[in-house]
């Protein structure tokens, strides 16, 4: 199964733990750019854009890790747009509350996950051996 992990760089610590996880049971992920810096100039971001959008268009499943950045609200259009199923990490719950949700949180191809990462990842594991 191939996957994208999306998420703003304060959260590397927990995308790189999810991707672990999901790598361990054999999963492939399709672009990993926790190993990146921040882009220092327009031609290095528009490369990292690419790859990213390569990399969800590569993904049977995209992972979106909130709060996440604009960049990672543009990742999750592109994957609602391409029909890939979404698992949608809210940890304080910003995506139930009106303040603070979506309307693309809450369409069908979403499914908002809550309580612990080890919870995320074991929802995310067994929604593939339904298939």
């Amino acid at each position: 199964m191939n996957f994208y992990v999306a998420s703003s760089f304060q959260n590397k610590q927990l995308v790189n733990e999810v991707s672990q996880h999901l790598m361990q049971n054999g999963w492939h992920l399709t672009y990993d750019w926790t190993q990146s810096e921040r882009a220092i100039s327009l031609d290095v971001l528009q490369k990292i854009g690419m790859l990213e959008k390569q990399a969800i268009a590569n993904s049977d499943i995209v992972v979106v890790i909130l709060p996440g950045g604009k960049g990672t609200h543009i990742e999750l259009g592109l994957a609602i747009a391409w029909g890939k199923k979404i698992f949608l990490y809210s940890p304080d719950l910003e995506a139930l509350n009106m303040q603070t949700t979506s309307t693309f949180y809450h369409l069908p191809e979403v499914q908002i996950c809550e309580g612990s990462i080890e919870e995320l990842i074991l929802t995310i594991l067994s929604s593939s051996q339904k298939k």
